[in-house]
Parts: structure tokens; C-alpha cells; sequence
């Protein structure tokens, strides 16, 4: 595991963006399957790979560069890593970055199954405030201490593996029917 770890810090050093997407894409994949399987209880005969590839999908064009790209601005928005810059940084993230996030996944994957626009918009108007309010209970803390701790380069791949739970709980509630 060790081995893995520093292969995975060396290839961050080589290509810092690319690694950050594809880890992004993967670890989305993994909770969708994580959904299927232990949430939704589908079994591996019923699982939908098509499904898990659009998640990916999501992960790979859409997760990894804006929250990538988010953690940059917000890095010279608020610049410095004291305590009181991590508060600011969480409040910022929590208050302007996930709501608009949330929204776009949740409005982006409706539109990958194939609803309407008015499927897609009531869709969001039954889940989105749901979907933010549990966000909540999760990522303030989590982002205390990844803005505090983690350098820049591996805020994503920290948030992408603490999100593996996050991405379940998305996946669920994005394919709820």
C-alpha cells in the first residue's frame, strides 16, 4: 500500500490535473457501484454498467476539473492556511460552491437518463434541498480540515475518497426514480 501511495504522490508531482480527474472519475464510479450494490441491493446479474459509466462520466468531465479549478480560485480568494483562512474557505465552499455544485450534478445527471426539462427541473425541485441539508452534516468538517491540512494538489483526491460516501449517497439520490 505504501508503494501505491508514493506512486500515486510521484505521478501527482508529474501530472497534477490529469491525475486529479482521473482519480475524481473513479472514485465517483466507485460509489455508484457502492450504491448498486450495497444500497440499492441490484446484485452484480442486475447491475447497470451503463449507469456506472455515465457516473464515471460525470466524475471525469465534470467533478474533477471544477472542483479541482474551485479549490485554485478559492486558494487566491482567500489566500494563507491559518485556522481562521480554513473557516473562511469552508464558509465559501459550503455557502457559494456546494449549492451550485449539487445543483448542477443533480441537473447534469438527470439530463445523462434521458429526462426533460421538466422531469429534470422537478427532479431538482424534490431533491436538491434534501441532497444540500445532508451535504451538511458532512463536508463543513471535512473541509475545516482539508483546507487546514492538505496541500492544494491533493485537496480533490482527499475530498474524492472521503466523497466515496458521498458519491454513494449522490448516486442513489440522482437515479432515484
Amino acid at each position: 500500500m505504501a508503494g501505491l501511495w508514493k506512486s500515486y504522490q510521484r505521478l501527482m508531482l508529474i501530472h497534477p490535473w490529469k491525475i486529479q480527474i482521473i482519480t475524481a472519475g473513479t472514485l465517483v464510479g466507485v460509489g455508484d457501484v457502492i450504491s448498486q450494490q450495497l444500497v440499492e441491493r441490484k446484485g452484480f446479474a442486475n447491475h447497470s454498467v451503463k449507469r456506472t459509466v455515465k457516473m464515471m462520466g460525470i466524475g471525469f468531465f465534470f467533478v474533477g476539473p471544477v472542483v479541482g479549478g474551485w479549490y485554485k480560485v478559492l486558494d487566491r480568494l482567500v489566500p494563507g492556511g491559518n485556522k481562521t483562512v480554513a473557516l473562511k474557505k469552508m464558509l465559501l465552499d459550503q455557502a457559494v460552491f456546494s449549492p451550485c455544485f449539487l445543483g448542477c450534478f443533480l441537473t447534469i445527471s438527470g439530463t445523462l437518463n434521458g429526462l426533460t426539462m421538466e422531469e429534470n427541473w422537478n427532479k431538482l425541485k424534490r431533491d436538491f434541498t434534501d441532497a444540500l441539508i445532508t451535504s451538511y452534516y458532512l463536508w463543513p468538517a471535512v473541509q475545516i480540515a482539508n483546507f487546514y491540512f492538505i496541500p492544494l494538489n491533493h485537496r480533490l483526491a482527499v475530498v474524492q475518497v472521503v466523497a466515496i460516501v458521498w458519491n454513494t449517497y449522490l448516486s442513489w439520490k440522482a437515479n432515484k426514480i
